[in-house]
């Protein structure tokens, strides 16, 4: 800062912060910024492990400079407790004995200052800077430093806040979706009307078997429907309108060119805030088409028990409801399908397990088993077998999606591999902590359907496509998940991947084009 004066830095610097939105690219260039405007040795943010409490650990989330600095910061240590009550920062000018030492991240640094990053109601953590120069952080640096600190804290609140904002935003579109989705989705007939008696809202079963349309929007209930109802339902809606009092069980006839409907009908009244009159919700039953539908009632039971004594041996409860949903997709004996097998195999599994108590080592595979399941079954997948410490999961069979199959394929794989290389996973403790998966893929024509004998028969897939996926299971390193062209054909553009030298497997003339999938994409 010897040419520029810290108002013409902190304009620039916050000009920087101002193009960035997320909340990663805003800590990125807060660190670069104060390291480069004020030419500190190096530079440190850290943020607390739990945000909601300020006297969680503090790790390491983004460093400029390269010397070596610890990974963690104690939550209860003398500096973050001196900057979570207080909010002032900590300079010291010299290495010498203090309570505040650990602001001098490493040996070689001779002066430093930790600048909290919080604001009233948000404490995300400490900006640490250091110099190999003792008395280093003056007034003029101390100013910027501060002053910058406060601009970038407030654009990080905003930036949480952003984010916070559009996470409500797509739930409350997601809430508004699935609603609508159960209102259309409903096969009783639903119509809600305001506070005038006008119709607001009518869902798809009305809209068939009523004859409404979107013109209706708007108009009064009893103009539109007077045709079809008599006058004592009417009566009854106008009761409910009048002293706010739910009515249930009026039945009748609605009256209709293409044949009359024998209706139960419930009505209830709308309430805002305070109980304010929000009009009214008519909910219709075709009692005709109950009458139909139960006659078929029988004959779906006994489809639905066959397709779970078929399938509910080997696969998810998931996929067993799909198909008890869906009989008609279920073909018995075996099928060509295009489907998605993957195998993922424990890495240093053999050397781990030599000399190892066997309990031990079943407790080990089972917490990884039951983790690793949970998510291929999350991602819609079939889980074919365990083959000692590998795992064989497929997608595909027996319901298919070409594009979809492949994409939950592969975002199952990522998942696992993010949940082994967490340090939050349950499993891999101890000596297995070393312990890490390696996955291949592969997308294509195979034979699935039931294997076996008379006293013991399993669903499973079998061919050259299996094969493949197990071939590239051996390719792939710890932490690696290896697909082939086929694969990365149905997944288009939404994994960010790494084009890798192809391999030559057993029973391929050629060598196969694989990739190496690193995340999906932003």
């Amino acid at each position: 800062m010897k040419t520029e004066n810290e108002l013409d830095a902190l304009t620039r610097a916050g000009a920087l912060l101002a193009r960035e939105i997320d909340f990663s690219g805003l800590v990125s260039t807060m660190v670069d910024q104060a390291i480069d405007i004020t030419r500190s040795d190096l530079a440190v943010l850290y943020l607390h492990d739990d945000p909601e409490k300020r006297e969680s650990d503090l790790l390491r989330y983004y460093q400029r400079g390269r010397h070596t600095v610890p990974e963690m910061l104690a939550g209860d240590g003398e500096l973050a407790t001196f900057a979570a009550e207080c909010g002032d920062s900590v300079v010291l000018l010299e290495r010498k004995r203090s309570p505040f030492a650990e602001v001098l991240l490493n040996r070689d640094m001779q002066s430093g200052i930790a600048l909290p990053v919080s604001s009233q109601n948000v404490h995300f953590g400490l900006l640490i800077l250091n110099s190999r120069e003792p008395l280093f952080y003056n007034r003029r640096r101390f100013r910027f430093l501060d002053s910058f600190n406060s601009l970038a804290t407030r654009m990080l609140q905003n930036s949480e806040l952003f984010r916070a904002l559009k996470e409500n935003l797509r739930k409350i579109e997601s809430l508004q979706r699935y609603q609508e989705s159960i209102f259309s989705s409903m096969t009783n007939l639903l119509i809600t009307t305001d506070r005038n008696g006008q119709i607001h809202y009518f869902n798809e079963a009305a809209q068939k078997k009523l004859g409404l349309n979107q013109e209706h929007l708007g108009l009064v209930l009893d103009d539109v429907l007077k045709k079809g109802l008599n006058r004592k339902v009417f009566n009854s809606i106008r009761r409910v309108a009048a002293n706010r009092q739910e009515l249930l069980g009026i039945e009748g006839i609605f009256r209709r060119p293409e044949g009359d409907m024998d209706f139960s009908l419930n009505v209830s009244p709308l309430s805002g805030k305070r109980g304010a009159d929000e009009g009214l919700t008519l909910l219709f039953t075709d009692q005709t088409s109950e009458r139909e539908l139960k006659s078929r009632v029988d004959i779906a039971v006994e489809e639905r028990r066959v397709i779970k004594d078929m399938f509910a041996r080997y696969m998810s409860q998931e996929v067993v409801q799909n198909l008890m949903e869906a009989p008609d997709r279920v073909k018995l004996g075996g099928a060509k399908r295009m489907a998605t097998v993957f195998f993922a195999d424990i890495r240093g599994y053999t050397s781990f397990s030599e000399g190892k108590d066997p309990q031990y080592i079943i407790k080990v595979l089972n917490d990884y088993f039951s983790a690793a399941v949970e998510i291929v079954i999350n991602h819609h997948g079939y889980i074919d077998k365990f083959i000692g410490d590998c795992i064989m999961a497929a997608w595909g069979v027996p319901l298919q999606s070409e594009a979809e199959d492949a994409f939950h394929a592969v975002s199952c794989a990522l998942e696992i591999q993010n949940l082994v290389a967490s340090q939050k996973r349950k499993f891999f403790h101890g000596d297995a902590e070393h312990l890490r998966i390696g996955i291949g893929m592969h997308t294509g024509t195979l034979v699935a359907g039931n294997l076996g004998s008379s006293r013991r028969m399993d669903y499973s897939v079998i061919g050259d496509t299996v094969n493949v996926a197990a071939r590239l299971e051996g390719v792939a390193g710890a932490g690696d998940v290896i697909i082939t062209q086929n694969t990365t054909d149905l997944i288009g553009d939404a994994f960010k991947l790494e084009k890798m030298k192809p391999v030559s497997v057993k029973g391929k003339s050629e060598p196969i084009p694989i990739y190496r999938v690193l995340d999906k994409a932003s």
